[in-house]
């Protein structure tokens, strides 16, 4: 019963906030009670909000891959260690992060404390730069990541915790949207940030680069400020609505992932091999925008940052239309088979890139809000970080090598064998989604039932728990 209650309060399934008891005030006015939609839509603001200088800080040497390899004197392989040096301590600290949420810091001290990394590391690259240090970056990237893949647990986490029913899809778009907002204001800004921060100090080189990177770390501040309201407001309808905290009374324990279904492994392998062909291939890609198609590198930049572009307005639409629809496996299939042929246009033809990019924007989006939502449909509530940790974990594992590998094939074999990599990539993804659909489907399994079967679904648990 209690627990029908908490989710009742938290999705608010009545518009007029009004839940059953035990509960806010009925006098409460709409935005200050914590089970009423206006509530819940400022609580999104902050949530989304949340990882917006993370990713904005994220992909700041691949808005400045070419300023970076020129002050700091790097080859490509060299310059890939600064997201390899990003992923590493996610291999393991990214599902010690979801576990640490879900047992020991809780979802709002961990929130706080991971965006504190994220502050931390961003300033020490920054740093790194301003006294041409190249190690020094690399520690900066490092604790960088700690924080900023962590983060991204704690913010699905928030998310579920809050919106878990027929909202998740949209909200987990709306998410991925005000992230790659972040990504695309820095692809297209920083350039300019250097410039100016250029004709200032009165010469290009490594004293510009630091200060357009300490500049940036102001993002990761305003994020910080995101987190202590975001806790604040949680805190407070948890003490409003009377509820005990998330997965109350389960025991979750590290050795919860050996129980984690074949569905869920499925779901990770899908997320990896898709995930290893998209970020390092924009990591590299203003650089094969220039030589492939002579770009200019203003246009170059323009064109690599097209998939955060179009993944800001289509993220939201996307996720409402699979909360619709439903169908999440067969989704995410056709997200895979995109992604595939926009691969093969850049690898194989000389068409304007904006195409391929443009399909690649589309599909990445796609893919977002039907992947990672299905984590939800398949494990425990009180395991969602855990699982939600250990899905960015094995993501970072693959980063990280691709990250590596990708520089040495660039380096050695050029940009069309580097696309054929990624193209492979993207078939073992394909092969996955495959799988997954034909277990799900021979186990009775409900990823890829249609939305007014999962909402049958759903209204008969929350029937059968009151």
């Amino acid at each position: 019963m209690a627990d029908y209650e908490e989710r009742q309060s938290l999705l608010g399934d009545d518009n007029d906030g009004v839940s059953a008891a035990p509960g806010p005030d009925r006098r409460m006015s709409s935005i200050s009670n914590p089970s009423h939609f206006l509530h819940r839509l400022v609580v999104l603001v902050f949530m989304c909000l949340l990882g917006f200088g993370s990713y904005f800080c994220y992909d700041n040497p691949a808005a400045l891959q070419t300023e970076v390899i020129q002050d700091l004197h790097l080859n490509t392989s060299k310059f890939m260690q600064l997201y390899a040096w990003y992923s590493w301590p996610n291999v393991v600290l990214c599902f010690f992060g979801g576990f640490l949420l879900d047992r020991v810091f809780g979802i709002r001290l961990g929130t706080i404390i991971f965006s504190l990394f994220v502050c931390f590391g961003q300033v020490i690259f920054a740093t790194g730069a301003l006294v041409n240090r190249f190690w020094l970056m690399e520690v900066g990237r490092f604790i960088f990541g700690i924080g900023g893949e962590s983060l991204a647990v704690a913010q699905n986490t928030y998310a579920v915790n809050w919106f878990k029913g027929k909202e998740l899809n949209l909200v987990f778009g709306l998410q991925l949207s005000m992230a790659r907002l972040g990504s695309t204001v820095n692809m297209n800004i920083m350039g300019w940030v250097y410039t100016k921060v250029t004709d200032l100090v009165g010469s290009p080189g490594h004293t510009a680069l630091g200060v357009s990177l300490m500049i940036a770390s102001v993002t990761c501040l305003f994020s910080l400020m995101c987190a202590l309201v975001l806790g604040f407001l949680d805190k407070r309808a948890e003490k409003i609505l009377q509820k005990e905290g998330r997965g109350a009374g389960e025991v979750i324990k590290l050795t919860d992932v050996k129980d984690f279904p074949f569905h869920l492994w499925l779901i990770f392998i899908i997320c990896v091999c898709y995930y290893v062909a998209i970020f390092p291939f924009i990591g590299l890609g203003q650089v094969f925008f220039i030589e492939k198609f002579n770009f200019s590198p203003a246009e170059a930049r323009l064109v690599n940052s097209i998939v955060y572009i179009i993944s800001a307005p289509a993220s939201p639409l996307l996720g409402f239309m699979v909360d619709r629809t439903g169908r999440n496996v067969l989704w995410v299939m056709v997200a895979v088979v995109s992604t595939l042929a926009a691969h093969m246009m850049l690898a194989f033809t000389f068409w304007n890139p904006w195409i391929a990019m443009s399909l690649l924007g589309i599909s990445y989006s796609l893919l977002a809000c039907a992947l990672w939502p299905m984590v939800a449909f398949v494990v425990p509530e009180h395991q969602l970080g855990t699982a939600y940790g250990f899905m960015q974990s094995i993501q970072n594992l693959g980063l990280a090598l691709v990250a590596m590998a990708a520089g040495s094939i660039l380096d050695n074999r050029g940009y069309l064998v580097l696309e054929v990599f990624f193209c492979v990539c993207i078939c073992f993804s394909l092969m996955a989604v495959v799988t997954l659909y034909f277990v799900d489907y021979l186990r009775g399994g409900d990823l890829n039932l249609s939305g007014a079967a999962r909402a049958k679904l759903h209204k008969e648990a929350t029937t059968d728990a009151e």
